[in-house]
């Protein structure tokens, strides 16, 4: 919040410092490293543990919000049409895992509290972007379809779970073979590498037709549980923690900041 005010000032002058970027570009440069370092953190026990209320918020929640807050936008604006405030109201429906993260990081929140938080923002990003897929299509065409809207759910959420895992558990059997081989010489190469996984998860998932961002995440656990089998690399853990601790919080940061500025 302090680095989105901050933001804020800097660009509140007319002369103000004014940073225009593509949104594609941003959504590249950021989101994938900040959600597969989320998954690859996370809890997996209680992640298993607690997916009936993760899943029922990551979809639930987001259909509630949709419909919620379109009706509501479409009654306080009555010009704009439904199927647009639909749309508008999908783009703010999922909530965001770096946002979760940052905010509420030293609030004291129950544990259990947290992980559910912290599951449904990997999650709703599939649902969010289903919905929004489906409202714009309804209002270019008039049409709109259940059926529809479930496979296409269903291939999104899915096939971004799958490529992420697929590329994770990859990544894995490959830097094992060499680290098996050469030991820890190669440490600096395997932790660079695994901060490109996440670009490389999120590009592959994108072409393909799938969520990139959930390919990230499940790059993400698939790595760790990985990870869990390493325990004899040590200097590779300690610099891979060092590169993820310095890439989040600078990617966080950036992230506010321009938040800030484009408020």
């Amino acid at each position: 919040l302090i680095q989105i005010a901050l933001g804020a000032v800097l660009s509140w002058p007319q002369q103000g410092l004014h940073i225009a970027f593509d949104p594609e570009l941003f959504l590249l440069l950021f989101i994938p490293p900040l959600l597969f370092a989320d998954g690859w953190r996370i809890p997996k026990r209680e992640f298993f543990t607690l997916y009936k209320p993760i899943l029922r918020l990551a979809l639930g929640l987001v259909l509630f919000t949709v419909l919620g807050l379109g009706y509501f936008i479409h009654w306080m604006i009555p010009q704009m049409p439904l199927t647009v405030a639909f749309a508008l109201a999908a783009v703010v429906s999922p909530t965001d895992a770096v946002a979760v993260s940052a905010i509420t990081r030293n609030l004291g929140m129950p544990s259990k509290t947290m992980h559910i938080l912290e599951g449904e923002s990997l999650l709703n990003d599939a649902s969010g972007l289903v919905a929004l897929k489906f409202a714009v299509a309804a209002t270019l065409t008039g049409l709109f379809s259940w059926t529809h809207v479930a496979r296409d759910f269903t291939w999104m959420a899915l096939g971004g779970l799958g490529i992420g895992a697929l590329l994770g558990w990859g990544f894995a059997k490959g830097r094992a073979a060499i680290t098996h081989r050469v030991g820890d010489v190669a440490a600096p190469q395997m932790a660079l590498l695994l901060v490109l996984l996440p670009f490389a998860a999120y590009i592959v998932g994108e072409q393909i037709g799938v969520s990139g961002i959930l390919a990230a995440v499940a790059a993400g656990i698939a790595t760790n549980f990985a990870d869990l089998q390493r325990g004899e690399f040590v200097a590779e853990r300690m610099q891979t923690e060092g590169l993820w601790t310095l890439v989040e919080t600078s990617f966080n940061g950036a992230i506010f900041l321009l938040l800030g500025l484009q408020l």
